[in-house]
Order: C-alpha cells, then structure tokens, then sequence
C-alpha cells in the first residue's frame, strides 16, 4: 500500500485503511462521484433558507430552543454561535492520532451528500488533514448522544480561526505530540488556508456525528486483533515454560464446541509450539494428565474474546460509513428528516464489550505469570532468580501484572449502563459512549503492559530450560526477545525491559517476525 492515496466515499473506508492512515500519512482525497452528491445536498439547503422553511438547526435553534425561529440575517451567527458555545470541553487532550481519525471520519459521513455541508467547507477539512493540522481537543465532556458535540465543536473551532492546534508529523510519536500549542488562525494563514465562515446548517452538521467514540473504537478494534494473536503468543511461551500438555489443543475437542475463536486459538498453539525440543523432552515420561485453566483453556478463553472483538469490529466498520447528521438531507426527495442517527448506544454498548474483552486477555495473562514465578506451581526457580534470596527476580513484574489487571477490572465496568439528561430533559437518554470508549483504551493499553510482563516472564523462564529449544513460533518470540532484553542473572532495573517488550508490541515488530515464519489466524 506504499505511497496509496486514500479516498473516501462514505461507503467504503475499512479499518486496515485507517490503521494505514496512521501510520503512513497518505494524502487523502474526496471521490469524485461524492461531490455531485455534496453539492446536491448543499443547493437544497440554499433554497429552503431563501424560502424561510422552519428546519431544525438550519432556521431554527438547538435542542430546547428548536421552537425557536432565527432570521435569515442571523443564520450565520447561529452557526458560529453553536460552535463557541459548544466547545465546553475539560481534561487532558485527546491523542493526535485520535484527533486525526475524528477529521477523516467526520469527513467520510459528509462526503455521503446526505448533510448539506459546502464543497468548500470540507475541502478546508480535508487540507489540514492532509496538512497535519492537528485540532487540539479536551478529551472530556461528551455524553455521547447528540454525537460528540463538545469534541467536535473544538475541532471546529480551529477551522473557524477561534480554536487552537498542533502540527505533528508522526502522528503516533507520544513526544512529538507534546509539541507547541498554536493557535489556528495563525496556522492557517502560514499554510494559505483560510479559516472557514460557517454558512447555514454547517456547524451542525459539523459536530452531530459519534466521530470521537468511533475514532477510539477504530483505533482500538485495529489493535484489538493483534493484540489476541498476541496473547496467543504469549500463551504458547508460558506454556512451553510450564511444560504444559498439548492434549487440550487438539482440534477434535473444539469441533465438538465450534465457537470459531476457540477453533482458531487452538490452532494458533499448536503452530506456534510445533516441534517444541522442550515439549518432546517432556512427554517422554513427565507428562501431566491436564494443566490450569490459564494454560488449559486458552482456546475457551482466549476464543471467547477473540469472538467479541470480531462482533465489535463489525458494529464499528458500519459506523464508520455511516450517515449521523441531524436532520438528514434528502435531496432526491427534497425532504428533510429529523432523527436519531447521532445517538451513541451502538459504539457505547461496542465499546464495553470491548473492554471486557480486553479485560479477560489480560486477566488470565497475568495468572499465567503467576505460575511461571511461583517456584511450587512452576518446577522452576522461585521468581525465576538466580541465587534467590540474594535477587528477587521477577517477583515484582508479576505485582505490576497484578496492579494493571485490577485497574482494568474497574475500567471494565460498563458506561452504557449510565444515562443523565441533558438540555432540560430533551435528550433524556445518553449513551455515555465516549467515556466508554476512553475506559476502552486505557484498558488496552494495560494489556499491552501485562502482554508484555508474561513474554519477559516466559523468555526467562525458558533459561532455565536449556539446552532444550522451544517450537518453531515460540523460538522466534524469545530471540526477538533477547534483541532488546538479556537474560536476568542478577536483580536489575526492569522496567526500562519491560517497556522495551511493550515497544515490540506496540510497533507489530513482534508479531510481524513471528508471522513471518508461522501462520497466526
């Protein structure tokens, strides 16, 4: 895909696309059959404004005030007015990768023609995408109904010369990121660009649309599914470690239960252990009869998130191409329809599922550690150290694994379960999805972490293994391991190791090398 231009239609944008978005910055380009559809929308909304029709948000104001008539001379305040009294956002700002899939899914559900939006007014959108132009967005505020008004308003705001941003050229550089703040206007006039004059129905449908929530949820489910084929790996180290029993692996078993995710998980073993010195050696008469269940039923556990995370990528790659306007424009028609297509509740109920399913790799990642570093479940050395008493080996990784694993238990808990009204009780069910999804993300992020803790385990366990030499999946695992970590031989600063392993997760080298060599479903 080197050097692919991406261009959007509002029908057709995947998620490997937006995984390339950000990690390649290709420019970006409206299709062409969507501007006729664009324009189609925005003549429409032309001639109802001259004809003075009562429509929501276009001549008319927001949520309680929709009985409120606006004259033609003041649409244009309305719509910057919008704008300024939206943007009421707080906390920390949100990621510039976050911040630049808003920008590109914003523009894929207006690219639809079904919004009324000017030509001109996402062709600025587009220019400071392709720009690195980066809004700078309050991560909190949103309750994720009337779409993500609060972050969208911000985002806005800089488009309007009234907000303030970053230029970033790698967006994914968590230093880089921390850059000068500028304000927009200023950025803008450096790159000829000038800031937007919001014409009617534009900041509205500018900022109703769940494009922070499903900006989190496109970035999560991308890494959601390679984060399972990692804890995959990581499970066929520790079960080498553990000179556990393939019995349980074995494909008859599953077909007779045929979830597809435990099917896959079994199979992702057995590849990755495959002519393991170290399980040969063991069945030659130390065989167990059956291991625990953190080693035994991998399939069953593993499987089961995987089957979630394929759910929710699926609800995710629907909203992505999705129209969530209001009102929607129909111009074949010449209809406008008032409805509910910004309302949340699908990428909030997406998103705690989501998170639990994250919650569980992690969870049982952690008992797997466990068994590696206890002495009396393990057969190996006591927290995996030489001369121990004297080191403490790796018994505080498996705390840390503890600590991470716990938080996620409270971050697990549903948001969608949680509504306050708001605008004096019109909208008086809100889905929460944001925060859903922003729980989400930090759960993913720990289990990048305890990932990273059972491989760093499992590497040094298997030091006390040779000359024995795991399976032909599990040998590449622990040689790109040592690249960046040696053996522990002597206590030591861990952390800067495991951040080293969180970094081969984190940059796919890891399961890049592995998938090279072995099939990972």
């Amino acid at each position: 895909m080197a050097n692919k231009k991406l261009i959007i239609d509002g029908d057709s944008l995947t998620l490997d696309e937006i995984d390339y978005f950000i990690k390649e910055n290709p420019k970006v380009e409206i299709a062409k059959k969507s501007i006729s559809l664009i324009n189609g929308s925005r003549a429409l909304i032309e001639k109802w404004v001259e004809s003075e029709e009562s429509i929501y948000g276009v001549t008319t104001g927001f949520g309680e005030f929709s009985n409120v008539r606006i004259s033609k001379e003041n649409i244009k305040k309305l719509q910057e007015n919008l704008i300024l009294s939206h943007a009421v956002g707080c906390g920390e700002n949100l990621p510039p990768a976050i911040v630049k899939i808003m920008m590109l899914l914003r523009l894929n559900a207006l690219v639809k023609g079904y919004s009324g939006i000017r030509l001109s007014t996402l062709q600025l959108l587009l220019d400071m995408m392709n720009f690195n132009i980066i809004p700078v967005i309050p991560s909190q505020g949103s309750v994720g109904s009337s779409g993500d008004l609060v972050q969208l308003a911000h985002l806005v705001l800089a488009m309007i010369g009234k907000g303030r941003v970053q230029l970033i050229k790698n967006i994914n550089d968590e230093v880089e990121s921390s850059n000068k703040i500028f304000s927009s206007k200023m950025i803008l006039k450096k790159y000829k660009l000038n800031p937007v004059v919001l014409e009617a129905k534009e900041g509205l449908a500018l900022i109703n649309g769940t494009q922070m929530m499903t900006s989190f949820a496109s970035y999560i489910s991308v890494r959601a599914k390679k984060l399972n084929k990692l804890a995959d790996i990581a499970a066929s180290l520790s079960h080498e470690a553990l000179r556990a029993t393939d019995k349980a692996f074995d494909e008859r078993i599953h077909l007779l239960r045929p979830f597809p995710g435990q099917i896959t998980t079994a199979k992702n073993i057995l590849s990755l252990i495959k002519n393991s010195e170290i399980r040969k050696s063991h069945l030659k008469g130390h065989g167990k009869v059956q291991d625990a269940y953190s080693i035994r039923c991998v399939p069953q556990i593993h499987g089961a998130s995987r089957d979630a995370i394929e759910y929710v990528c699926s609800r995710v790659k629907i909203e992505i191409n999705s129209v969530n306007d209001n009102p929607i424009i129909f111009p074949d028609t010449e209809e406008h329809i008032e409805g509910g297509n910004f309302h949340g509740q699908s990428m909030a109920l997406a998103m705690d599922f989501m998170g639990i399913a994250l919650s569980e790799l992690a969870n049982v990642s952690e008992r797997r550690t466990e068994r590696m570093v206890n002495g009396a479940l393990s057969g190996l050395p006591r927290f995996l150290a030489n001369d121990g008493g004297l080191n403490s080996g790796l018994m505080i990784a498996q705390y840390t694994a503890a600590s991470l694993v716990s938080e996620n238990k409270v971050l697990a808990h549903p948001a969608s379960v949680d509504s306050i009204p708001t605008s004096a009780n019109q909208e008086d069910h809100n889905s929460m999805g944001s925060i859903a999804a922003q729980k989400c993300f930090r759960i993913m992020h720990n289990l990048e972490n305890v990932l990273a803790i059972e491989l760093m385990t499992g590497a040094q366990a298997l030091e006390f293994l040779k000359p024995l030499k795991p399976g032909v999946g599990t040998s590449i695992v622990y040689n790109e391991i040592r690249k960046v970590v040696k053996p522990l031989n002597s206590d030591r600063l861990l952390y800067e190791d495991v951040k080293k392993v969180a970094e081969l997760i984190k940059n796919d080298s890891l399961l890049n090398k592995v998938e090279e060599k072995v099939i990972i479903l």
